[in-house]
């Protein structure tokens, strides 16, 4: 009996050492080698935590992920304010009528200044008459400006005495900027002057320098600046921007390089600034 009892013991030992897959794990600690101090975890091996302390789970972030989301989040805005800047244009009653009034550029071409303003260019020529009668409109108009708007005057630069005049501007816009001329508004109107009341045609480098000096500038100051590289480079861009804006007259106005207009299309100097203000208000609610 006792042999007996003594064979079966043995059988049940044999049983559990084949089929103990299920439950050594319960009783074997696993941890238990990581009570020596001597054991330094592996850089991708995290300690355990220490009592109390919390535990953060790590989270990975794809870098794409990262940067694209901020625009997910803005796009729906943006796309809300075009369209709502969309239906105020639309929705607004307008004086003026495209094809009518004034022409739309397609594309949109440069401006002489940047994008943080909306830019009204006059493109004139001293010894225009209309434009010398535009003077006191749009003299007046730039005044009382809206504070988001830049006015440049481009100079015409069709002919040899026209680009002359328009090199004439130039040098009276650098020499203003650097304090040499005292009073701009009063030179300005005097160069129109000596050519609509007096006969002077300015046909000369020698002329025009006598008009400078006569209101103070110096021949060194002129001379340096009528030949100067600033100049020719606004020379350069005004070409530039006359072609592009297809100018076959003045004074023409063109806002932000998209609508150009001229008295004869908005109805006289009155109406052509209102076209102007209205034109302000389409880009500026854009």
């Amino acid at each position: 009996m006792k042999r007996i009892n003594f064979l079966f013991v043995l059988y049940l030992v044999a049983m559990v050492a084949c089929g103990g897959g299920e439950q050594p794990a319960a009783e074997t600690p696993v941890a238990a080698p990581m009570q020596d101090d001597a054991l330094v975890a592996s850089p991708l091996e995290t300690a355990p935590p220490e009592q109390g302390e919390e535990v953060v789970q790590p989270q990975m972030v794809e870098e794409s992920a990262a940067v694209e989301e901020p625009q997910a989040q803005d796009q729906p805005l943006i796309l809300a304010q075009a369209d709502q800047a969309s239906a105020v244009v639309a929705q607004r009653e307008w004086k003026f009528t495209e094809g009518t009034h004034y022409a739309r550029m397609t594309p949109t071409q440069p401006t002489v200044g940047g994008a943080d303003k909306v830019e009204v260019a006059e493109i004139f020529w001293y010894g225009c008459n209309h434009c010398y009668d535009f003077e006191v409109f749009i003299n007046r108009w730039s005044e009382n400006k809206p504070a988001n708007v830049r006015f440049v005057r481009i100079p015409a630069t069709w002919n040899p005495l026209v680009k002359l005049h328009a090199q004439l501007y130039y040098t009276e816009e650098v020499l203003v900027n650097n304090g040499k001329i005292a009073d701009p508004g009063q030179f300005r109107a005097a160069v129109f002057a000596e050519y609509h009341r007096r006969g002077n045609r300015m046909a000369s480098v020698d002329a025009i320098q006598a008009i400078f000096e006569k209101h103070g500038v110096s021949a060194d100051d002129f001379k340096n600046t009528w030949t100067s590289f600033e100049v020719s480079q606004k020379l350069r861009v005004a070409d530039d921007l006359q072609r592009r804006y297809s100018i076959t007259g003045v004074p023409a106005v063109v806002v932000n390089g998209k609508y150009r207009s001229g008295a004869a299309e908005a109805g006289g100097y009155p109406r052509l600034l209102e076209l102007v203000d209205e034109l302000v208000v389409r880009e500026s609610i854009r």
